[in-house]
């Protein structure tokens, strides 16, 4: 029976251990106090504590204590040793001499008599604590028990470590995870944007490369677009056929697939880079954009790494976001694309306008040209040279005459195009196209829709280029951001019911010097500008008997109403 005296050095040493919590978050560190405490309390000369690598599943000792430094290359297989015996059975051990144990492997040829307990957590052995003496029968079945107590102790004490390192981890991994989607979403150009996601990948689970393929457009083929490494980008060039490697899995089962041995995989993919630099293990991603897989994101480790399920579902989120970054660049490119195009379609509108308006002044001249030339009665000889240049003239007129005709006659063509419209829908459809060009420009758009349906007779994409002129122009006039207020409303007032469409903007408001001209073509206060937008857009609500007027502007802002007459419903 142990005396009063041994029973405080067990509660001792049992309260030292459980107090590590508080001394440190370091597990290591807890591992070689723990070392100390069993040394101290049981009389041991050396200690060890081997843990179970979940990637290879062999015994590795972590720390240790009065051993040589070869004891770190030990890697045992469960039943090797008399440690791996102990893991492997999760029972206790007692050898009073070690040279008569065939288990036992010599670490240090002056050990004699050796403890172990195994390390079980849930049910599940981790590890194995290991205690030796250089004297025989050092140990005897108090002190087994003693060890068996203190090892119980010293894993609730480790696993609470783990606990806190691993939801300190995933509290890492969440910013992480944060900060790179606000970085990608923010990148516009495709390449950057691929380099970006490889560089945040390779950052939040700490592995040697990270890798983007994509399908070809003719999707027979995936090709390498980024590869991250140490020294940051990787040039590198290759493609591959999906069925020649775990990629292709990845790929057609839209699924996450893991290689824990590469070398003895038959891979086709970075043959040269997995002999050069060692890599053994990869984690491939697929990447989905509106449902479909087109390409995967790749992780590669220099060591047998088996992926757990918290790095699994990191590298599928920070996938997700590449995916949901990759079709706002695509979008982003669409925009601009559709607001180059309306540039162009608004110049081709201009010179039509203008072709339009030169063809009616034109007409009425020439009309009266063609009348006095016809009642000048100027018959000469048939043989006199005039003849033949009377009757020039009198063609050219009516070459003219017909040339002005087409021109007022394609003018006039369009309107063939005016189909019955819902205003309210035709406004909202075109404020879907300026989605991303607001969000861009860090500007929120107030809708104010009415509760009915307004129908007008228009030609839709005219009003639509009328729409999307004046709020670009809001857009401009708020460099740093802002609102935009847009308001349909309905007006009875006049002789004949109106939709009135409101635009309004927090900007710097019209220079006063251009107020009173800014319905005047070729006018504009901006350097990039053509001065036609306003000038274009009224006369394109002239056509359509409706007007475009400026109601207010100043340090407050700028509002802009159109009118168009309603249909009767």
């Amino acid at each position: 029976m142990k005396t009063l005296t041994q029973n405080q050095s067990v509660l001792d040493s049992l309260y030292r251990i459980s107090s590590l919590v508080s001394q440190t978050e370091d597990p290591r560190e807890a591992l070689e106090l723990i070392i100390d405490n069993l040394i101290e309390t049981l009389g041991a000369s050396s200690a060890s504590i081997a843990l179970i690598n979940p990637d290879s599943s062999q015994l590795e000792i972590e720390v240790y204590k009065g051993l040589p430094k070869s004891s770190e290359e030990i890697k045992l297989t469960l039943g090797h040793g008399v440690t791996g015996w102990v893991a492997l059975h999760g029972e206790p051990v007692l050898i009073e001499d070690v040279r008569f144990d065939p288990r036992y492997i010599t670490l240090k040829q002056s050990i004699r008599s050796e403890l172990a307990a195994p390390m079980i957590l849930e049910g599940l052995t981790v590890g194995v604590v290991n205690v030796d003496s250089e004297r025989i029968a050092a140990f005897n079945e108090e002190d087994l028990k003693l060890l068996v107590l203190l090892t119980s102790e010293a894993t609730k004490v480790v696993s609470r470590l783990w606990l806190i390192n691993q939801l300190k981890e995933k509290a890492d991994q969440l910013q992480a995870l944060i900060s790179a989607g606000q970085h990608l979403v923010a990148t516009r150009d495709q390449a950057t944007l691929l380099r970006g996601i490889t560089r945040e990948a390779r950052h939040l689970i700490n592995c040697r490369y990270c890798a983007i393929y994509l399908l070809t457009p003719d999707k027979k083929r995936l090709q390498l677009q980024a590869l991250e490494g140490p020294g940051g980008s990787v040039e590198y060039e290759e493609e591959i056929e999906p069925g020649q490697s775990a990629i292709g899995v990845a790929l057609k089962r839209n699924k996450q697939v893991s290689v824990v041995d590469l070398p003895r995989t038959e891979e086709h993919h970075f043959v040269d880079l997995v002999q050069r630099d060692g890599l053994c293990s990869m984690l491939s991603t697929p990447i989905v954009v509106e449902k479909e897989v087109v390409g995967v994101l790749n992780a590669y480790t220099t060591t047998t790494h088996r992926f757990n399920n918290d790095e699994k579902r990191s590298f599928a989120t920070l996938a997700s976001l590449g995916s949901v970054a990759m079709e706002n660049s695509r979008l982003y490119s669409r925009v601009f694309t559709s607001e180059e195009s309306l540039r162009r379609n608004e110049r081709l509108t201009t010179l039509g306008l203008l072709a339009a308006e030169i063809a009616h002044e034109i007409r009425n001249p020439l009309t009266v040209i063609k009348l006095l030339f016809e009642s000048l009665g100027l018959d000469f000889e048939q043989d006199d040279p005039r003849t033949q240049d009377v009757a020039i003239i009198g063609e050219k007129i009516v070459q003219l005459e017909e040339i002005v005709s087409r021109v007022l006659h394609f003018g006039r063509s369009r309107s063939e195009m005016h189909s019955r419209q819902n205003l309210k829908q035709l406004i909202e459809e075109t404020l879907i196209l300026l989605r991303l060009k607001l969000e861009q420009s860090k500007v929120h758009l107030v809708y104010t829709p009415p509760t009915k349906p307004l129908w007008v007779e228009v030609h839709k994409g005219q009003i639509q280029q009328v729409i999307l002129n004046l709020i670009l122009n809001a857009v401009q006039a708020m460099p740093k951001g802002g609102v935009i207020t847009v308001a349909l409303e309905r007006n009875d007032t006049g002789s004949r019911p109106t939709a009135s469409v409101f635009i309004k903007d927090d900007g710097k408001g019209i220079p006063e010097s251009i107020r009173e001209r800014i319905f005047e073509s070729f006018l504009t206060g901006k350097s990039d500008g053509t001065g036609l937008g306003l000038s274009i857009s009224r006369q394109i609500l002239k056509s359509h008997r409706g007007e475009l007027e400026l109601l207010s502007t100043g340090d407050e802002g700028t509002i802009f109403r159109f009118m168009l007459p309603l249909l009767e419903q």
